[in-house]
């Protein structure tokens, strides 16, 4: 059974640094392009970034732009968030998300929506607050 858990959330205070963790289980990460959304209370859901299957393209929205980075080590089956500067601002749920198959067979860039995406892990917290 196709599996995304994600990790790493907690309580930062702002300026600070988290390293999300998005484990994939029953599939293999290499083929699909992951993307990563966040939902704070009252809001909507939003896209935060995502990663072609190759790792060689990327999308920010622009309210992390210069302060979130995405990574992939396929090895491990892993994709990781890693967010610097952190602002009271990003506290939300952060999830990530894996396409299905047609999905990722079709396109060899990531997706920015999330109706891009069928799969989802359960979600982590990030709070920024002091």
């Amino acid at each position: 059974q196709l599996q995304l858990v994600e990790s790493g959330g907690g309580l930062v205070q702002p300026g600070g640094s988290l390293r999300l963790s998005c484990v994939a289980s029953g599939f293999t990460l290499d083929y699909y392009g992951i993307g990563w959304f966040r939902q704070a209370p009252g809001k909507e859901r939003e896209g935060v970034s995502c990663i072609s299957s190759s790792g060689g393209s990327t999308r920010y929205a622009d309210s992390v732009k210069g302060r979130f980075t995405i990574s992939r080590d396929n090895a491990k089956n892993t994709v990781y968030l890693h967010m610097n500067s952190l602002k009271p601002e990003d506290t939300a749920v952060y999830y990530c998300a894996a396409p299905n198959s047609d999905y990722a067979a079709s396109h060899a860039l990531c997706g920015a929506h999330a109706y891009d995406y069928n799969y989802w892990g359960q979600g982590t917290q990030v709070t920024v607050s002091s």
